[in-house]
């Protein structure tokens, strides 16, 4: 070989083993650059917990509420889709720093009022002349509420129908209400029934009256149950924040939750489908809801006895019973008044939108937050006040992500729900959707539906273990206005009970069925909680606040009347982040199991006291529950000091994940598929439905009072075996779960 070519042939091999070396450094992927601390000690970092909260900025939240209730957005309307393409491109813009965002959309069906034939209650003569119309929409008092696409006053879900009949009072609608026109001689079939929002469910009124007879169902809001007895123009909104003669209260009248066609089921392609017919829940008869100037024409002419002083209201007049009007009123004596319903049913595509941020360490651990987007007309309060806090605080923890300064230890699920006032929709098929990944991988649900109802101090629900993170949360947070006191010290003066392991405490309220959060407790038996502002009830008789659900609604009444200085709004954002933080952060989950200890003992005191007399009659024993609960209450004790030990050691990574996996698992070791046979979705033993008045296990409660009023029938005491029995399994399961886990 000649001396040139060696040469070249050895430039040639430098040459390309140096491209080798170019290529393979920029093929091979790069490390992706750490976001924060990402050790497996990651802690929560109470500078950064400072942080976050000082960014959260009440200016935004104002400007976030503004747009979110610039229009009315009905589920699924045009307004709706817009809220759901802003909520993603926020999510998923670059600047807001979060790591996903994407939108799930499901086939519901849901409920309308026919725009051509608008739905009517009227008062027709014995000669068939009509002397009276209700009205069909509010009054436009401030521009709002003249906008097209305000929906009217409607009752979703009510069957079309016209049905006419005399008309008699039956206060709140429920069974007992119903019974006691009957015991009075009124005969209710063929009637319409006038009654008043508050008691029981809306739709539990028309069910309770059809089965007494009721043709049709009128329901109204009550000044002296919402307006502390204010009803003239001058007193109330806009004048004042309490609900004008002509505001009507919309809302659902289906009895369960989520889709109606697919219960169990997500209403995607694949999912199994009921037929229309064999739907259950809905209002059997036609239902409409009216305002109290409507009612009081409607109720202050009525004829009949006089009323129960219980059942009398503020409508300037004697509440009487019934049927048919006064002889020298504003109507002949034998009108009747005529419920013309034309709702339709409609198969709609509502969506879900969710924003994340993956956790650095435990990524298979979801810290979910949620809020409903839908409204039934301007939606300010409800849900805008809390989708305005979900933005402000996905925003700023997005922001930190984006800038390198923090990550979570565990994934934040940011959640925006659809149709949730048609029966908690979204929500409900997201949990059926993910219902293994979820039960697997979901450390705990906050729920921040309506984030202010006015401004005086904080209201929460929750379930008992989460209690100490929200008391932690709300020490950290200075309540608004001048006082220097936190947001827990203010709380504590309007709101406490007292604990004999605490001493006075806030009262912290159960979760129902009332928002978001029931298909993730009640369903899922994820620990979960419901954080909000609200009024000063020693001040007011208000059980909500006075536009709920109305087209008085609006940015203007918040702005005006609720929180001024949105300050309020600030301090639920604040709390509510605190809390994330604590949960998404924290090494070990800031749970404390032992709280549950309370719940049990008050339960298990109350079936001593007001069943076991008729138990023992009947050779049923409750020493087997008493044996459970001081056996949770031995576990619970032992696993919060194994807990409080680890956290001045936490040198074992392992016996951390196994520690915070009985805390996370606590809750779903409650739940019994076959507590509430006949309810969808309840399944947490402690928090389902009860129907008796005994505060003690509701399956247990329910089955004796059920036994007790069928005595004769040794089935019902069969059935009260059975919850006993589920009682005790429920207990000693959640014991067992808190116990060491290597002693099987």
């Amino acid at each position: 070989m000649q001396w040139w070519k060696g040469t070249l042939l050895a430039l040639g091999v430098a040459a390309l083993f140096s491209l080798g070396i170019i290529l393979g450094h920029f093929a091979i992927p790069k490390k992706a650059e750490p976001t924060g601390p990402t050790s497996l000690s990651q802690d929560l970092d109470q500078e950064l917990l400072d942080n976050v909260m000082s960014q959260l900025d009440a200016s935004r939240i104002r400007e976030n509420l503004r747009e979110l209730s610039l229009k009315p957005h009905l589920a699924t309307s045009s307004r709706d889709d817009y809220l759901v393409e802003l909520f993603l491109e926020r999510w998923q813009n670059p600047e807001w720093g979060l790591d996903a965002a994407r939108k799930g959309v499901y086939e519901v069906l849901l409920s309308f009022p026919s725009q051509e034939q608008p739905n009517s209650v009227q008062v027709v003569s014995p000669q068939g002349q009509i002397l009276f119309n209700a009205r069909q929409s509010e009054e436009n008092l401030t521009g709002e509420q003249g906008d097209p696409d305000v929906v009217p006053p409607y009752a979703a879900y009510a069957p079309p129908g016209s049905p006419q009949g005399p008309l008699v009072y039956a206060n709140r609608g429920s069974e007992e209400d119903y019974a006691h026109l009957e015991s009075r001689g009124i005969n209710l079939n063929g009637t319409i029934a006038l009654t008043r929002y508050g008691g029981v469910g809306r739709g539990a009124k028309a069910v309770n009256g059809a089965k007494h007879g009721v043709a049709g169902l009128l329901v109204y809001t009550d000044p002296g149950d919402i307006n502390d007895g204010l009803s003239f123009p001058n007193e109330t909104f806009p004048n004042s924040w309490a609900l004008p003669p002509s505001g009507v209260e919309r809302g659902s009248y289906y009895e369960h939750f989520g889709d109606p066609l697919t219960p169990y089921f997500p209403a995607t392609p694949s999912g199994f489908r009921l037929e229309t017919a064999e739907i259950q829940g809905f209002p059997p008869i036609p239902t409409q809801p009216i305002g109290f100037e409507d009612a009081q024409t409607l109720l202050c002419n009525l004829n009949g006895d006089l009323a129960p002083n219980a059942w009398q209201g503020a409508l300037g007049c004697d509440y009487r019973l019934g049927p048919g009007f006064l002889d020298n009123g504003t109507f002949p004596q034998d009108s009747q008044v005529n419920v013309t319903v034309y709702n339709r049913l409609e198969l709609r595509n509502s969506s879900n939108v969710l924003g994340i941020i993956r956790g650095a360490v435990e990524p298979d651990r979801y810290i979910l937050y949620g809020n409903h987007r839908d409204s039934w007309v301007h939606g300010a309060v409800d849900p805008s006040s809390g989708s305005a806090v979900l933005l402000e605080i996905s925003r700023v923890l997005g922001t930190l992500v984006k800038k390198g300064k923090w990550r979570p230890r565990r994934t934040i699920v940011f959640a925006s729900w659809g149709a949730e006032e048609f029966g908690l929709i979204g929500s409900t098929e997201f949990t059926e959707e993910f219902f293994t990944k979820l039960q697997e991988r979901a450390v705990a649900y906050i729920n921040v539906d309506i984030a202010v109802f006015a401004n005086a101090t904080l209201r929460a629900q929750g379930t008992p273990p989460v209690q100490s993170v929200i008391f932690s949360a709300a020490k950290e947070v200075r309540a608004p206005g001048t006082s220097s006191l936190t947001v827990y010290d203010n709380w504590l003066q309007h709101s406490n009970r007292s604990s004999p392991v605490h001493g006075l405490i806030p009262s912290l309220g159960s979760l129902g069925s009332g928002s978001d959060y029931a298909a993730f407790v009640h369903f899922l038996g994820i620990s979960s909680m419901d954080i909000a502002y609200t009024y000063d009830q020693s001040k007011t008789s208000a059980r909500i606040y006075p536009t709920y659900h109305t087209a008085f609604d609006t940015f203007q009444y918040v702005e005006t009347f609720l929180d001024p200085g949105f300050t309020s709004h600030q301090a639920v954002a604040r709390t509510a982040a605190n809390v994330l933080l604590r949960l998404s952060d924290s090494l070990l989950l800031p749970f404390r199991v032992s709280d549950y200890n309370e719940t049990l003992w008050s339960f298990l005191q109350a079936a001593q006291e007001g069943l076991e007399p008729t138990l023992t009659q009947n050779n049923i024993s409750l020493g087997p529950l008493v044996t459970a609960v001081k056996r949770f209450e031995q576990a619970a004790a032992t696993l919060d000091h194994l807990a409080e030990t680890l956290k001045e050691n936490p040198s074992d990574p392992l016996k951390v994940r196994m520690v915070n996996d009985q805390l996370m698992l606590l809750e779903r070791a409650f739940l019994n598929s076959r507590a509430f046979p006949e309810e969808y979705y309840y399944s947490h033993v402690l928090w389902g439905p009860r129907t008796s008045t005994v505060s003690t296990f509701p399956g247990l409660a329910n089955a004796c009072l059920e036994a007790m009023n069928s005595p004769s029938d040794l089935t019902t005491w069969a059935a009260v075996r059975k919850q006993l029995s589920i009682a005790v399994m429920a207990v000693e399961g959640a014991a067992a779960s808190l116990e060491s886990v290597a002693s099987f």
